[in-house]
């Protein structure tokens, strides 16, 4: 990462005639020691594969994990007290656009407080089921081709308009609460959240149990996904393993058309339970990867999926690693589910990922 520290006299404004006639107070009377200290820290990924998917051979961007370019920052408040930011920009490598749709800050936007008393923050943040789900139980992380989040679960990953509240950490427990204003005029309910997380660390051992709630749209039930999630670092190897509960319409993922050729087009799934089993073993330089998601349609149709994937990364240094993963997903009942990555839902039932990833 490259960190760029601010720490500056007022005594300086001499040479900013703008920003001096904006304040009140004499440069000449303030020393370099009375400055409240402050710090922005640039920093980014860049991640491109070739993948292997539904017949096609491509060139994408954010195989492992969505390509950015981000600034966070601090200032110093005294007591304990901070103020923060963070600004994170989604990039697709392999053509320069913004991904997120276009939008600049797509991935992250928020600013807030960190105090003694937790931190509390305001903007566009990270979901907190699908956080658990990457974070913890999924052994791929939410990226590669043997990502969870082909079958598991179904929130958006990051979610407008929210303020989130994290506790101080106590004997190893954290909680969150993030509330999302809908903002849809004319129909107030719309699209309002609700995230609810309670984490624990010991050693190697995490464990987090997290619901994320949405209002549904006018005549559709609320959205609920519901995860436990934990990991357990033996030393030889890590164990992950999770257990989601997905109610409510848009509570699974749906794809329109059927990419098999099937006669009937998939119905979205209202009801369906995720199980996550994974393991991650590092040898070395090499951390070798797998996963088995079984996604279990409780509504009539039923129509189950189940995905296997193996990887593999060689870490080059510190901050750039390669990587090589393949995933399969067998449907039921003419079930569509895809395997994509960190950045594409996928076009196909099976995928073969290989590519490069550098972190600064």
């Amino acid at each position: 990462m490259k960190k760029i520290s601010i720490t500056m006299a007022l005594a300086t404004l001499g040479a900013l005639p703008a920003a001096h006639a904006q304040s009140s107070v004499d440069p000449s009377s303030v020393t370099p020691s009375s400055v409240t200290p402050s710090s922005v820290t640039m920093y980014g990924l860049m991640d491109a594969g070739l993948v292997q998917e539904g017949g096609v051979s491509k060139l994408t961007s954010g195989v492992s994990a969505g390509s950015r370019l981000g600034l966070r920052g601090t200032e110093s408040l005294g007591n304990g007290w901070q103020a923060v930011f963070t600004l994170e920009a989604g990039v697709l490598s392999d053509t320069g656009r913004s991904d997120q749709a276009g939008q600049l800050f797509g991935r992250q936007a928020f600013v807030g407080i960190d105090s003694p008393l937790g931190m509390l923050t305001i903007g566009r943040q990270y979901n907190l089921q699908s956080q658990a789900l990457t974070d913890v139980a999924d052994p791929f992380e939410g990226g590669l081709a043997g990502a969870a989040t082909n079958l598991a679960g179904y929130s958006a990953t990051r979610i407008d308009n929210t303020v989130r509240y994290t506790s101080p950490e106590w004997r190893g427990v954290t909680g969150t609460v993030m509330v999302g204003a809908g903002e849809h005029t004319g129909v107030a309910a719309d699209q309002r959240s609700l995230g609810l997380a309670l984490g624990y660390v010991n050693g190697p051992l995490t464990l987090r149990l997290a619901r994320q709630s949405r209002a549904g749209e006018p005549g559709k039930a609320d959205v609920n996904n519901t995860i436990l999630a934990g990991n357990y670092n033996f030393g030889v190897a890590t164990a992950f393993a999770g257990y989601g509960r997905n109610t409510g319409d848009g509570s699974t993922m749906f794809f329109a058309e059927n990419p098999y050729g099937a006669a009937q087009a998939p119905a979205q799934s209202t009801d369906s339970r995720d199980a996550i089993v994974g393991v991650s073993v590092p040898l070395g330089a090499t951390t070798l990867l797998a996963s088995y998601v079984h996604k279990d349609d409780r509504d009539a149709a039923n129509r189950d999926a189940r995905q296997l994937a193996i990887g593999a990364t060689y870490a080059l240094s510190k901050r750039s690693k390669v990587y090589v993963a393949y995933a399969h997903i067998r449907n039921r009942n003419d079930a569509a589910y895809m395997v994509g990555n960190a950045t594409e839902v996928g076009t196909g039932n099976r995928a073969f990922n290989v590519g490069l990833r550098h972190a600064f």
